[in-house]
């Protein structure tokens, strides 16, 4: 299906998504088939509220974008209607329709009139509750006492309004999240129990799956014991420091010295924070260069090409365990003095990260004997020659 102004994952990808949800798949499992990040699936579901989008097909007889290709090269070459019409086979009214539904002769588009064609064909309809105000009404009344859509439609049958209109459970949902019906307004869905933000199939479920699994990952059960200790420089903490909208900066901190390394990434897809890791961590000396532990977000599943660029080994904490990394959330807390909750990231640059990490890194610490990060780190370099 030819698509034009929309950057994402080509239609054959997205009606994988589909299939994949409707069968049950977590968002992590989706999103380690497509290879697209799973805030990027979550867009391609939220839309349409979760429910099920099949496949679209074309009706038969209708112009393919292949014909249209031809359409246009005809145009181009200044053929008249009727002689393409006798090369595709089609009759000259048809090709003259096609044209004129597509901003005419001089600026037909064979891809912009085939997506055009895809959007013409959706052709949405009313739902119920937009054609039936006192039905609509009546149902975000019950919605605001907390009545499940469940127990509206049961009561409706048992009880049918005067006009006589009933209503399912699951138009009901489908009026709630799916917004773009414009029928019941995006407060109520904060009624509904569960408060999930879009319909879930009821073999969607979490249960016996390892969200967010990393292939390959090495549990920080199976760090060095020397890492636990800190009695030994280079062995880091890291994470991703989240700002408004989608905005972010990675941290890094050795847990010996309490050294900072702030990390500028374009994004927090695992492309964009391998890189910036990469870039960051490779300019430290070798000697310091030994392991990172790291939650286990998926933007760091190209695990192994961190560990190939830099020769730091990488090791995941285990799932809902913050505590395992202590000194980096410790740290998180101390940079939201420069950048606090709620402000984006987005305009930051390297160079005001590395401004930021050289105020950490040059405060004294009490847990260092009111040394700084720098002084303690610069010691162990010496040391080690």
């Amino acid at each position: 299906m030819a698509k034009i102004g929309r950057p994402g994952l080509p239609s054959e990808k997205r009606q994988q998504v589909w299939e994949m949800w409707r069968s049950g798949s977590s968002l992590s499992e989706i999103s380690r088939t497509v290879g697209s990040p799973p805030g990027s699936i979550y867009s391609i579901l939220l839309p349409y509220g979760g429910f099920y989008q099949p496949p679209q097909k074309r009706r038969p007889g209708t112009l393919s974008v292949v014909e249209r290709e031809e359409i246009s090269r005809g145009l181009a070459a200044g053929e008249s209607f009727r002689s393409i019409a006798q090369r595709l086979g089609r009759a000259p009214s048809t090709i003259s329709r096609e044209v004129a539904k597509n901003k005419g002769v001089r600026r037909y588009r064979a891809v912009d009139a085939d997506d055009r064609a895809w959007r013409r064909a959706r052709r949405p309809k009313p739902c119920k509750l937009a054609l039936e105000p006192v039905l609509r009404d009546y149902v975000a009344a019950r919605l605001r006492e907390d009545w499940s859509p469940e127990q509206i439609a049961a009561t409706l049958r048992r009880q049918p309004l005067d006009c006589g209109a009933r209503v399912s459970a699951e138009t009901i949902y489908k009026s709630l999240f799916i917004q773009s019906r414009g029928v019941l307004p995006r407060s109520l869905q904060k009624r509904l129990r569960t408060r999930r933000p879009m319909r879930r199939s009821v073999h969607n479920t979490v249960t016996g799956q390892w969200r967010s699994q990393i292939k390959d990952a090495v549990s920080i059960s199976q760090r060095p014991a020397e890492a636990d200790s800190r009695e030994v420089a280079g062995h880091w903490e890291g994470d991703l420091l989240l700002g408004r909208g989608v905005s972010q900066i990675a941290t890094v901190v050795e847990r010996t010295t309490r050294y900072t390394v702030l990390v500028h990434v374009e994004g927090r897809d695992m492309a964009s924070v391998t890189a910036g890791l990469s870039r960051e961590l490779g300019r430290l000396p070798e000697q310091v260069r030994k392991s990172l532990t790291w939650d286990r977000g998926m933007e760091l599943a190209d695990h192994v090409g961190v560990t190939a660029n830099t020769g730091i080994a990488v090791f995941f904490a285990d799932p809902r365990s913050p505590w395992q990394r202590g000194t980096n959330e410790n740290t998180n807390r101390l940079l939201r003095q420069y950048f606090p909750k709620g402000v984006s990231m987005a305009g930051l640059t390297q160079a005001d990260l590395d401004v930021v990490a050289n105020r950490l890194n040059t405060r004294p610490r009490k847990v260092l004997g009111y040394r700084t990060p720098a002084e303690c780190l610069h010691a162990v370099i010496g040391d080690l020659g």
